[in-house]
């Protein structure tokens, strides 16, 4: 693999970040730090969508200016992703002067070319969706389906894309690219959807929308939300209509889009459509992921049970961000819904990181120092006691962890580590090294110790992009390199000699005791 780029949607800034915008950052995170342990050449790239009408009503309400209140709100994600442990590479803020600059070029450079023209027209427009809506997207009752509100006539002279003209393109590129859209049973959806597809408005008048990205030479229009947030992923590598920047060359086209299920039109139709009129090539992949309800029930604010990922941490005393990345990014299989409950999350991180992970490292290498003050010696690296089978099982596993990050499978890679767990657990049982030590047995005994801690060494390299602060106290106490890459790792990583004392044995992980939250205090 020669380069990775990955991707989230641009978060607006009308409010502050909620578990929903927590689960697509940590669920980008895991992938690509997975990545990073597979490729040098990496970025990853987050940030806010900035400019219009919400943005506009919102400040106004508050008795702000809109780039106030964008000044306040990319703050709260900032702090939001810093403390969930998001290693981002680039934060892009939509009101930033160099892509604002580069999205008036790449506006004129498709009015120039033809695609963008002027036309007056009368719509129907959702300002939650902040999109324009034909009768077909409506309820019954005439209604948006997402915001359940009755879109506005809006009758204005615009400029507009011909989407329409490349239809045809976008259709065989989804055919002839069955891994273009993730997972693939959204491919159908996408085609659906292009059966009827219209030209689409990229401006408003300055009358109706006045916060945006002026049109160079016509100063009362504004350049509207798909041109303006979709272009970042480019602008943020530094493209020019002009000159390629060395960055954009390096990493463009992206691997993967990582984006909400409900804004995949916008980004397997739209933008493809404005990439190819640039002449662009299109990203590798679009990864659509569900939703995550709270105890079975969808988000909302009417409903009062929006919760934040700040709220969850102090909820717990979580001094590290490991236990809510683990299960948010295990949450759900790939694209389909996820759920969050207090009572599950506890039971869920208690199981799998401190019972079954944290407690083999800890008892493991506490029998290490009881029976022999923490030294390895050479002769506990035989070959009895179901060891190379246990080894055969590790190796193979990384190998299944990689499959499934290729597919972008996190939920189901996180699986197949707990497998290994549970497998070196039961190894552990059967061979029962404390009573091999009470019967003299000690090569043996030492030999089966050894042989747990160098599964555990792989374990932490496997768990790192889930538990990065959790997977480094691991490998610091078993003396593990973790920058190890996964093509590298071998079952050969604890060597001969003294590995540990007994102070420096440290649960990596202790259960979660604390009180449920009370969902009275979350915001």
């Amino acid at each position: 693999m020669e380069k990775f780029y990955i991707t989230t949607a641009i978060d607006y800034v009308n409010g502050a970040p909620h578990i929903g915008h927590a689960y697509e950052k940590i669920l980008t995170d895991v992938i690509y730090r997975h990545f990073t342990q597979r490729c040098d050449n990496t970025f990853f790239l987050t940030g806010t969508d900035e400019h219009g009408i919400k943005i506009q009503k919102t400040s106004a309400a508050q008795g702000m200016t809109p780039k106030e209140l964008c000044d306040m709100n990319a703050n709260k994600f900032q702090d939001a992703w810093k403390r969930l442990g998001v290693d981002y590479t680039k934060f892009i803020r939509t009101t930033d002067d160099y892509h604002e600059k580069a999205v008036q070029k790449i506006f004129d450079k498709l009015l120039k070319k033809g695609d963008i023209y002027k036309h007056s027209y009368t719509g129907l427009y959702c300002s939650g969706c902040e999109a324009f809506l034909s009768e077909k997207d409506l309820t019954e009752d005439g209604l948006c389906p997402d915001h359940q509100k009755k879109p506005e006539v809006v009758e204005e002279e615009n400029y507009f894309f011909r989407l329409t003209k490349y239809k045809d393109a976008i259709i065989r590129h989804i055919k002839t690219h069955p891994d273009f859209i993730v997972p693939s049973f959204r491919a159908n959806e996408v085609l659906n959807q292009l059966e009827n597809i219209e030209d689409i408005s990229v401006s408003r008048t300055t009358a109706n929308v006045s916060w945006g990205v002026p049109v160079l030479g016509d100063p009362e229009q504004s350049i509207y939300v798909w041109i303006d947030a979709l272009s970042n992923y480019i602008t943020a590598l530094g493209y020019d209509t002009e000159a390629d920047t060395e960055t954009y060359k390096q990493f463009w086209p992206a691997t993967v889009h990582v984006i909400g299920k409900d804004i995949l039109k916008f980004h397997s139709i739209y933008w493809p459509a404005i990439l190819m009129a640039l002449d662009l090539p299109l990203p590798e992949h679009i990864l659509a992921h569900g939703w995550i309800t709270i105890d079975q029930t969808k988000m909302s604010k009417s409903l009062g049970n929006v919760i934040s990922p700040e709220s969850i941490m102090q909820a717990f005393n979580l001094e590290i961000p490991d236990p809510l990345r683990y299960y948010m990014a295990s949450a759900a299989p790939c694209g389909k819904d996820g759920n969050y409950s207090d009572e599950d999350f506890k039971e869920k991180v208690n199981a799998h990181l401190a019972n079954s992970m944290g407690n083999l490292l800890n008892r493991t290498l506490s029998m290490l120092v009881k029976y022999f003050d923490g030294d390895v010696k050479p002769e506990f690296r035989g070959k009895s006691g179901g060891k190379s089978e246990l080894f055969d099982k590790a190796l193979e596993t990384v190998k299944e962890v990689k499959h499934h990050f290729d597919y972008f499978e996190v939920q189901e890679a996180a699986q197949k580590i707990v497998e290994l767990v549970d497998i070196t657990n039961k190894y552990v049982t059967d061979n029962a090294p404390w009573t091999l030590a009470k019967e003299g047995q000690m090569d043996k005994c030492g030999e089966v110790l050894t042989t747990v801690l160098e599964i555990m060494c792989v374990i932490a390299s496997l768990i790192y992009p889930y538990c990065p602060n959790i997977a480094k106290s691991m490998a610091e106490q078993l003396s593990y390199d973790l920058s190890t890459k996964l093509d590298d790792i071998t079952c050969d990583n604890i060597k001969a000699g003294h590995l540990i004392d007994k102070e420096n044995i440290k649960p990596v992980f202790l259960r979660m005791d604390s009180e449920l939250a009370d969902k009275s205090k979350k915001d």
